[in-house]
């Protein structure tokens, strides 16, 4: 009876191993798509109020859960968004500096539980938004000036760092912590998930919707028009995901030029030529 027990408990623990494994990955990458969602948000609130302020000033929502999202909610997306970008931008230029821990193992609670009210914070501000978006029927506006193709490249691997970060800093820890008790090494299958969900949200609506949050800003300038304050923040945010690419970008170009200058170094006959006697 009591080899039973243990051999139904071990079979218990292997399918738990077993199931565990797709859950994680799954609840990383939806959590995980909460920030380029925030970007997609902020961009479409940003060219609402373009829209209300130029074409129909007088025309406000009638939603009262979408007034209570313009009136709280942005504040704090715009905020989140901004002190990761920061962090990220941070990180990649001195690989040192992030909010809470990266490394594998037990997480302190402190930090465990900051991630958790991050997480929720942004959350609950996304999916209030989402749903007074819905309820008012706002979808995305996609203006007639078109950005470069080197541009949109840039700010995509900028975004893309700045999910990574967020993923490592705040969603895997809360998930491993869930599933696993502790935090876990990061897997080859939770980037190829993350990448293709966030390369199939770029390519379905961010790489168009996104660059309202610069343009609106220049259109508002050009027509003479108050800039309000989450124009600017909106425009700060772009390109500082801008600049996180360019960072990004640079640092990929010195490690492949390291590489190079290491393989010559280390080979026997650099510049190819035979030694003769």
């Amino acid at each position: 009876m009591g080899w039973q027990q243990i051999n139904w408990r071990q079979k218990a623990q292997e399918l738990y191993a077993i199931s565990a494994e797709p859950f994680q990955v799954l609840g990383i990458t939806i959590l995980s798509i909460l920030l380029p969602l925030s970007f997609l948000l902020l961009a479409r609130l940003s060219s609402y109020g373009y829209l209300l302020s130029i074409a129909y000033p007088t025309q406000r929502s009638s939603s009262f859960l979408f007034s209570l999202f313009l009136c709280s909610s942005p504040v704090i997306i715009y905020f989140l968004v901004s002190i990761f970008s920061i962090a990220t931008l941070l990180h990649g230029l001195t690989g040192r500096i992030t909010l809470l821990s990266e490394s594998p193992g037990e997480l302190y609670r402190p930090r465990l539980y900051t991630a958790w009210i991050l997480l929720c914070t942004l959350q609950v501000c996304v999916g209030l938004g989402i749903e007074g978006s819905i309820a008012t029927e706002i979808d995305g506006y996609i203006f007639d000036v078109e950005r470069s193709l080197l541009s949109r490249v840039i700010f995509f691997l900028g975004l893309h760092e700045t999910m990574l970060h967020w993923c490592r800093t705040v969603v895997k820890p809360v998930v491993d912590d869930t599933i696993f008790g502790v935090t876990r090494a990061e897997r080859w299958s939770e980037r190829v998930a993350l990448a293709v969900s966030f390369g199939i949200l770029w390519w379905w609506r961010l790489r168009d919707e996104v660059e309202s949050l610069v343009i609106v800003t220049v259109a508002k300038k050009e027509m003479l028009v108050d800039i309000g304050m989450a124009d600017l923040l909106g425009w700060l945010l772009y390109y500082l995901t801008t600049t996180i690419g360019m960072v990004r970008i640079v640092k990929g170009a010195m490690w492949v030029t390291m590489v190079l200058l290491c393989r010559r170094r280390n080979s026997p006959n650099p510049c190819g030529i035979d030694d003769k006697v």
